[in-house]
């Protein structure tokens, strides 16, 4: 699997790395079915309370409200545009995730009750002032965690990628 980050989600993540310093913030990971075994990350929650400096716990009622914004942007396009994961920082240790992330995606995925095909974790932390450091995990039911490929993208305003998107959709992911 390969999860391409556009510059504006990677420059998101960082200034939101940068405000919470050495605390563990997170959010969801929202994007765009590319092609087969193909993600584009094209939008991120962020929830900045529940963390410390080596703890994340999300909040599943804090990103309601943004992930249904998000799928009224996309036109409910489900299967092009959906939630694809997580993320969280871990700003004092590798980012990587721990035994506890695992687990808890795991368990998600494995819920039938919860009805996805996977999920990926994207752990991040800064890497001086302006690179971002990672790994990206996908979890899928019953079978175990493998690496994803993540891979940067260019898609700002005026890009080739914005270019190519239909009338009603460009400029939305810019902040």
């Amino acid at each position: 699997m390969q999860l391409l980050l556009p510059t504006q989600v990677t420059k998101r993540l960082r200034q939101e790395l940068r405000r919470a310093k050495a605390r563990e913030i997170g959010g969801l990971l929202m994007g765009e079915h590319v092609r087969d075994d193909v993600f584009r990350a094209v939008d991120i929650s962020v929830q900045r309370s529940g963390g410390s400096q080596i703890h994340f716990v999300r909040d599943p009622s804090s990103h309601a409200t943004q992930l249904d914004a998000f799928f009224a942007r996309t036109g409910n396009d489900f299967t092009r545009f959906n939630y694809l994961g997580e993320w969280h920082s871990h700003p004092t240790f590798d980012p990587a995730p721990s035994s506890i992330d695992c687990d808890s995606m795991q368990s998600i995925v494995d819920n039938p009750d919860v009805g996805v095909n996977f999920l990926v974790l994207l752990v991040v932390k800064l890497a001086g002032r302006q690179r971002i450091a990672g790994t990206a995990t996908v979890f899928r039911p019953l079978l175990p965690s493998m690496s994803v490929v993540v891979l940067s993208e260019d898609i700002g305003p005026g890009s080739r990628f914005e270019r190519a998107l239909p009338s009603w959709l460009r400029g939305w992911f810019t902040r």
